[in-house]
């Protein structure tokens, strides 16, 4: 232990120094350096006790200056209230090479003054990215801090998903997994989560109701579950969603039917209870695009006026903020203006970022890559695939064995990446219109300082068992 807290006395040097078990913050300027970038990498490459003190010193000094983790819960109300509009909050996965990543999308929120943004991972990109809520919390953190951006940051769990399959053979066992993640994440430090009961839709069922039923039943289970574990003063922001992304088009019906029986069995088992802040629909889109034999994205047939429809119903009828599209971020740049403009609340960002990873690796590594993906992802390969629709659709499976390798890449390559990132995060937040948000955020959201005791003192921390649940972009 006395050589985990010299190291970390060394990483950080003038910033802080630990005294009585608190960290003590000494020099705020010195947060935006390579000090952090040193600090960040032992809370993920270190040891197990580095990893604990890493990113528990990251923690507090992000609650020291303003970098908390935080809910949007209040903003998205205030956005159902009709209070404010003429945004889409981008919801990012970032999947690979996370800290570089998550610095540039920092970089661009001061550049554009924006708050609306949230970071977010899926159940299942927990797994393949190998990167647990802890891990990923710190990472983000540390993201803020080096570039300077000291506000209230949102991280979210995307589709914590509830398997048809698992279910359907162990009912009980799978909504305990989804709870076990939650608890996972609202510890480290999620306070937005997208519960994702859709997959339980039968659309065998005669009526509209008894289609969504087990959708919105279970979904007021995990629901009372996540509430249960909130920290004083959190309301985290929940969603829900209606369609599974890729079938059929949603409906004002259907939503009408899972909202009406969603709040209806919310307050007759909790009344007063806190329920969604949002709705996921589909309007057309699929997770990841769907690639052709070349290895091109095939054009999608998006329905604005469903997204602006549902919207506008969820708005009016239940307070939500609105509706929520999924498997946004393969669609064709010229069409991102149009959900600010059908007031679209958040759309969900994943595949293109990782489709800019590849594409900017080194010959060589990308070749590594493609030969362990061809050994290690066979099974998922179909009948008829090319290469380019097998490496498309499995590379993601590769981000988490080589991790390292990712966060280790050439200056060049990064300083490349860097440049072709920040692009794009400013085309994507302006299109969106979330430039100059941060108003919002400053005038909805409050944050309080909440510290934690040194890892000595703590108990052991809440580690949920992987799982190989299939679920985001």
């Amino acid at each position: 232990m006395s050589n985990t807290l010299d190291s970390l006395h060394r990483i950080l040097g003038t910033i802080a120094v630990v005294e009585h078990h608190r960290l003590v913050l000494k020099d705020p300027s010195a947060l935006a350096s390579a000090r952090m970038d040193e600090l960040v990498r032992l809370a993920v490459f270190g040891d197990a006790d580095e990893k604990e003190w890493a990113r528990w010193a990251i923690h507090e000094l992000g609650q020291a200056v303003g970098v908390r983790p935080a809910s949007i819960h209040e903003l998205y109300m205030a956005r159902g209230r009709g209070e404010i509009a003429g945004f889409t909050v981008p919801a990012i996965n970032v999947r690979g090479m996370s800290y570089d990543t998550a610095r540039a999308i920092f970089r661009t929120a001061i550049k554009l003054n924006a708050g609306a943004f949230l970071l977010e991972i899926a159940r299942s990109e927990i797994v393949y990215t190998e990167q647990r809520p802890s891990e990923y919390v710190a990472v983000m953190i540390a993201a803020a801090l080096r570039e300077g951006y000291h506000h209230p940051v949102f991280i979210q769990g995307d589709h914590f998903q509830v398997n048809a399959r698992k279910f359907a053979v162990d009912a009980a066992a799978e909504v305990a997994a989804v709870k076990a993640l939650a608890t996972e994440a609202i510890a480290a430090g999620f306070y937005n989560i997208d519960l994702d009961t859709s997959t339980l839709v039968d659309l065998s069922k005669p009526t509209l109701a008894e289609q969504q039923r087990l959708n919105y039943e279970i979904g007021v289970e995990l629901t009372r579950h996540v509430r249960a574990l909130e920290p004083k003063g959190v309301t985290i922001s929940l969603g829900g969603e209606i369609g599974e992304v890729g079938t059929s088009n949603s409906t004002v019906a259907e939503l009408r039917a899972f909202m009406d029986g969603y709040t209806q069995t919310l307050q007759r088992e909790a009344p007063g209870m806190v329920g969604l802040s949002k709705i996921s629909v589909q309007s057309g889109t699929s997770h990841g695009g769907v690639v052709k034999a070349d290895g091109s994205i095939a054009d999608v047939q998006l329905d604005f006026q469903t997204l602006e429809d549902l919207g506008r119903v969820a708005r009016a009828e239940y307070g939500l903020s609105g509706a929520v599209q999924h498997g946004a971020s393969t669609l064709p740049d010229d069409l991102f203006n149009n959900f600010p403009r059908t007031e679209t609340a958040e759309i969900h960002l994943a595949t293109g970022f990782q489709t800019m990873l590849y594409d900017h690796l080194p010959e060589a590594l990308r070749a590594e890559i493609y030969a362990w993906l061809r050994e290690n992802a066979r099974d998922e390969r179909k009948a008829g695939d090319t290469d380019e629709q097998f490496f498309y659709k499995s590379r993601k499976k590769a981000l988490g064995p080589f991790k390292q390798a990712l966060w280790s890449l050439p200056a060049a390559t990064q300083a490349e990446l860097a440049r072709a990132y920040d692009a794009k995060f400013e085309f994507l937040f302006t299109q969106l219109g979330v430039g100059g948000t941060l108003p919002h955020v400053q005038r909805y959201i409050k944050t309080s300082e909440t510290r934690r005791p040194a890892p000595s003192q703590a108990g052991p921390a809440v580690q949920a068992a992987p799982d190989d649940a299939e679920a985001g972009e």
